[in-house]
């Protein structure tokens, strides 16, 4: 098993290095004597498979700084990872690793516990594309500590644990207020992390967090098959900013409909799609240019011309000049005097 866990490490990590030592990014440093002062991204979170979609995502919120580069870990058709206490960051790509190569989640991560030498200090949550799911909790990470795995009524499979919480029943918290909640994936990730906070959170405050979602099957290449990947890397709310981010993106994807919709040439579903984004995301010059370019390439120029006229008024950006730029760009397809028109809109 030592073998297997270096021999990952060799292949995802830059140098090989010894089964329990915690490589990489932001969690651990090295004293002048030698040793290595483990710092704790302790934490909560949560990984999970939608029933509905087979999309697979993992949540979290520390009081660390840039949480979402180190604990949260997802591939699409693979699975998801979380892992926290005193990182050991292999787990992620190794855990994504071996679940990929066929290996169930509790398979995955029984192989790399029994290799690592500080096993007793991790927290480890994995799910695989199956639903099947397996998590670790240390008998040494930082009280208070646990995990609560389950299947929601509509046959959604989770795993919630937490760390270094202030009061026990954190995990507990997540597990009831994501079978309860209603909305999609991301809706009930971030309810978790709500409820989590609710019930005590962890005992140093709050400061950073991450939300990962990927499709249940596989794509060609790793960026096509995420979903959502949202980070919060500092904040006196992380969890209100997380939320935000996550509505803001939303808003984004309707405007990705919008401009799928304008190509099927379906005005009408363009349309809508570009109001749904506009009323999450109101004030926002930048979708309301992009909606009236997207109409003027389509021939509406009328429907174009007030939008347009709205951005103008917007002196926080020069979208007058900006309009006039992309012609040249082959972005905006219009003769000189449709170009003037939208140039002078009012």
């Amino acid at each position: 098993m030592k073998i297997l866990f270096a021999a990952l490490a060799c292949t995802f990590l830059t140098g090989c290095q010894s089964p329990g030592l915690a490589p990489g990014r932001h969690h651990h440093a090295v004293l002048a004597d030698g040793r290595i002062s483990f710092r704790p991204v302790s934490t909560y979170s949560i990984v999970a498979r939608d029933a509905q979609t087979g999309r697979l995502g993992v949540a979290v919120q520390s009081h660390w700084f840039s949480v979402g580069s180190v604990v949260p870990w997802a591939q699409a058709g693979v699975g998801a990872v979380a892992t926290q206490s005193l990182v050991d960051v292999r787990y992620g790509p190794m855990g994504l690793a071996l679940m990929r190569g066929g290996r169930s989640a509790e398979e995955s991560l029984k192989a790399l516990t029994a290799s690592d030498a500080g096993e007793a200090v991790r927290q480890v949550a994995m799910i695989d594309a199956k639903g099947r799911v397996a998590t670790h909790t240390g008998a040494k990470c930082i009280a208070t500590a646990g995990h609560v795995s389950g299947t929601s009524a509509d046959g959604s499979v989770y795993s919630a644990q937490a760390n270094m919480m202030h009061r026990p029943g954190v995990p507990e918290a997540m597990a009831k207020a994501f079978e309860s909640a209603a909305g999609d994936l991301a809706d009930r990730l971030l309810a978790a992390l709500h409820a989590a906070q609710d019930a005590g959170g962890d005992i140093r405050g709050k400061q950073s967090a991450a939300i990962l979602i990927v499709k249940g099957e596989p794509t060609p290449e790793p960026w096509q098959g995420r979903v959502v990947e949202i980070r919060v890397e500092d904040a006196a709310d992380p969890l209100a900013e997380l939320s935000r981010l996550v509505s803001l993106n939303r808003a984004y994807d309707l405007m990705n409909a919008g401009d799928a919709a304008i190509e099927k040439n379906d005005i009408a579903g363009a349309l809508e799609s570009y109001g749904a984004a506009q009323r999450l995301a109101p004030g926002n010059s930048e979708m309301t240019f992009w909606t009236a370019v997207s109409l003027a390439n389509a021939g509406k120029i009328d429907e174009a011309l007030p939008l347009l006229a709205k951005c103008y008024a917007d002196k926080s950006g020069d979208w007058r000049e900006l309009l006039n730029r992309l012609p040249a760009s082959g972005l905006l397809n219009t003769d000189e005097g449709v170009l003037r028109r939208l140039l002078e809109a009012k």
